[in-house]
C-alpha cells in the first residue's frame, strides 16, 4: 500500500491551532481524484491542497474538501507555500498553476506568502433584505443599517462570494446562520458562499471583522478565507468604502468566533494580492488505498 506524507499548516497565524488549518499533501503526481478526495476526507479541514509538478508553471496544486473539489483556495495556498518555505524554498517570486489559470506566488524572508489573485469581478444582486437576514440568523435593520453606500454583491478574485456589509462586531458575532438556507441563497447567486463583514472590528490596525460561510462546499464556516478576503477588499474599493484611496494594506479579521482567530492581509497595487503567514501544527504519513479498493485511509 502507498505511503505519503501529509502535514496540516495553520494558514494566517503566527501560532500552532489558530488561523485555518489546511491539509497539505507535497508530492501528490501519483495520485488519483478519488485517492485525493478519500484523503481530504480523511484529513477532515475545509481544504487540502495537493502539490504537483506542471507543464506551465513551476507547480501545481488541486484542491480538495472534505467533499468535492474547488478550483482555488487561498488559505491552502498560503499553507502550501509556508510549508514549502520551512523546507528550503528560497524568498522570491514563483508560478502555480491551479483550475483558474496560473498565479504568481511571492515568499518573503520572514516566511510571509502573497498570492496574486484574479482581476476582480462585482455584480449587485436583488435579494430581499427579510431572506439574507433569515439565513444569516441576524437582525434585517443592522443589514439595511450598513447598506447605505455598500450594496449587496457578489465579488469574486477566483471564487464568487457574496458579500453582506452589516453594522457592529455584536451583529456578526451573534449571527445564528441557517446553513440550509445560506446554501440556498448562495446558488440563487451563483456565489460559493457568504462573506458577512463590518468595519467594527476588534484591532484597531484591522480595517473589518468578517466570517464566512460555504455550505455548499461542505464547509459550514470556514475560519479565515484568502480568496474571499481579497474579493470583499475589491469590492470595497468599488464602492468607495475609503476616503480617497484604498489604504496600502487592508487587514481583515476572521475566525475569532470558532476560535481560531487569523489575520488576512490585503494588498490592491495593481491587482489583488492576499498574504499571510502559516505555522505547521501536524507532520505524518497516511497509507493510501489503491484505487479499486474502497478503504478506510490509516493515519
Amino acid at each position: 500500500m502507498q505511503t505519503i506524507r501529509a502535514l496540516q499548516v495553520d494558514a494566517f497565524a503566527d501560532e500552532p491551532l489558530a488561523g485555518n488549518p489546511a491539509g497539505v499533501v507535497p508530492g501528490a503526481d501519483g495520485l488519483s481524484d478519488e485517492q485525493m478526495q478519500a484523503i481530504a476526507a480523511e484529513m477532515a479541514v475545509s481544504e487540502t491542497a495537493f502539490l504537483r509538478s506542471s507543464d506551465r508553471a513551476d507547480r501545481r496544486i488541486r484542491y480538495f474538501t472534505p467533499t468535492q473539489e474547488v478550483d482555488l483556495c487561498g488559505h491552502a495556498t498560503i499553507g502550501s507555500f509556508a510549508h514549502l518555505h520551512d523546507e528550503g524554498l528560497e524568498p522570491g517570486t514563483t508560478t502555480l498553476e491551479t483550475n483558474v489559470g496560473v498565479l504568481e506566488i511571492e515568499v518573503e524572508t520572514d516566511g510571509t506568502v502573497w498570492m496574486n489573485q484574479d482581476a476582480p469581478t462585482i455584480r449587485e444582486v436583488d435579494l430581499g433584505y427579510d431572506r439574507v437576514a433569515a439565513a444569516l440568523g441576524v437582525d434585517r435593520v443592522a443589514l439595511e443599517g450598513a447598506s447605505a453606500d455598500l450594496p449587496l454583491a457578489v465579488t469574486s478574485t477566483g471564487l464568487p462570494f457574496l458579500a453582506v456589509p452589516i453594522t457592529y462586531l455584536s451583529d456578526v458575532g451573534g449571527a445564528d446562520p441557517d446553513f440550509g438556507a445560506i446554501e440556498a441563497l448562495s446558488e440563487s447567486v451563483d456565489a460559493v458562499g457568504v462573506y458577512l463583514f463590518t468595519f467594527d472590528a476588534l484591532d484597531a490596525d484591522s480595517t473589518l471583522h468578517g466570517r464566512a460561510f460555504v455550505p455548499a462546499a461542505g464547509v459550514p464556516e470556514d475560519p479565515v478565507t484568502g480568496t474571499a478576503s481579497g474579493a470583499v477588499a475589491a469590492y470595497l474599493d468599488r464602492y468607495g468604502a475609503f476616503d480617497g484611496d484604498a489604504p496600502d494594506e487592508l487587514r481583515l479579521e476572521q475566525g475569532h468566533y470558532v476560535d481560531r482567530p487569523g489575520l488576512v492581509r490585503v494588498r490592491l497595487d495593481g491587482g489583488v494580492r492576499v498574504g499571510g503567514r502559516g505555522v505547521t501544527s501536524l507532520d505524518g504519513t497516511l497509507a493510501v488505498p489503491p484505487d479499486d479498493e474502497d478503504e478506510i485511509l490509516e493515519a
